[in-house]
């Protein structure tokens, strides 16, 4: 029998649109079986908001050779307290992380392929007194990796080599060990996730016109060039440190698998103009394959039957190309 993917769905912030997007996840025809993580009355009552039948089934880890539309096996996780949509509880804080957990040691210990997860509310778990940055450090610290984040939308994949850091810590932060971990990293993933056996990366540099020349600062002459030429010499395919206002022209694009920003807003403005709703949040790095949304919670949409499921299914294609290419 030649058995479906294994995707691990997590349901995300309770009371945001995850749950009802997971729903329709459902009726999508990704050939994978799907298997949400969650409160099965929640998505339940998710799915009746938009009009959909949802047959759950509990997950007992056998393979699967077909999934029929509508349905998902589930592990289930109790939410802590009722859930009203849109309206944020801190008493589910807890719940969001053991969905989390849960996710992240199945796919450790082999019980699924990839993890999928839908958008969590950030704000509402540290405001239940749980430090909690986001996702990706959630997965690092599971994991105990060193980990990159990139977002892609269809042939384009921007990695960040700082991610949610303030713009005037950005220079400090670009240090030769952080840059040279980052690059390894990405590196090493495109080839065995996304199965590029030579990727070639576009790094971009970190000052206006690429520092020009030291004029317009040194990152790129003291940090980012040297570095560069030392990976070269090991086989690496890297180009730069490039002008981040002409590196997303098509020419340079087409002949890179990723381009390296050095900071959150250099590198994912563009890639969110060009795909937005259709783009895939990704963590490089970890053991396993986990893809995700390119957008949040979207509490004022939430029971109202009005959001895209787009990115989700964008996402949920991609973790199956992944883990297919594993």
């Amino acid at each position: 029998m030649n058995a479906l993917p294994r995707l691990a769905v997590t349901l995300g912030e309770p009371a945001g649109i995850g749950p009802e997007l997971v729903a329709e996840l459902a009726h999508s025809d990704i050939a994978a079986d799907l298997i949400a993580i969650g409160d099965a009355n929640l998505l339940q009552s998710a799915a009746a908001s938009r009009g959909l039948r949802l047959a759950l089934t509990a997950d007992d880890g056998l393979p699967l050779a077909q999934r029929a539309p509508g349905s998902l096996r589930l592990v289930h996780e109790d939410a802590a307290a009722a859930v009203v949509p849109g309206r944020l509880d801190r008493a589910n804080a807890g719940y969001v992380l053991s969905t989390l957990a849960r996710a992240a040691d199945g796919c450790m210990a082999g019980e699924f392929d990839a993890v999928v997860t839908a958008p969590v509310q950030k704000s509402i778990i540290n405001d239940a007194g749980i430090p909690f940055s986001g996702h990706t450090e959630y997965f690092a610290l599971r994991a105990n990796a060193e980990v990159v984040m990139m977002l892609a939308a269809g042939s384009l994949r921007v990695a960040l080599a700082t991610t949610h850091l303030p713009l005037a810590a950005v220079p400090a932060a670009i240090t030769r060990e952080k840059l040279e971990t980052t690059l390894r990293i990405v590196h090493a993933d495109l080839q065995r996730k996304f199965a590029i056996a030579q990727p070639r990366i576009l790094v971009l540099g970190l000052n206006p016109h690429a520092g020009e020349g030291g004029h317009l600062g040194r990152e790129e002459i003291d940090v980012i060039a040297p570095l560069l030429a030392e990976l070269r010499a090991e086989g690496f395919a890297l180009t730069g440190p490039l002008p981040a206002d002409t590196a997303f022209l098509p020419g340079p694009l087409a002949e890179a698998d990723a381009v390296l920003a050095m900071y959150h807003d250099q590198g994912l403005p563009v890639l969110k103009a060009l795909g937005f709703g259709q783009a895939v949040n990704l963590t490089l790095g970890l053991p396993f394959i986990r893809t995700s949304v390119d957008h949040g919670t979207a509490l004022d949409l939430a029971g109202r039957g009005l959001a895209d499921p787009g990115s989700l299914l964008a996402a949920t294609r991609l973790a199956r190309e992944l883990a297919l290419n594993r």
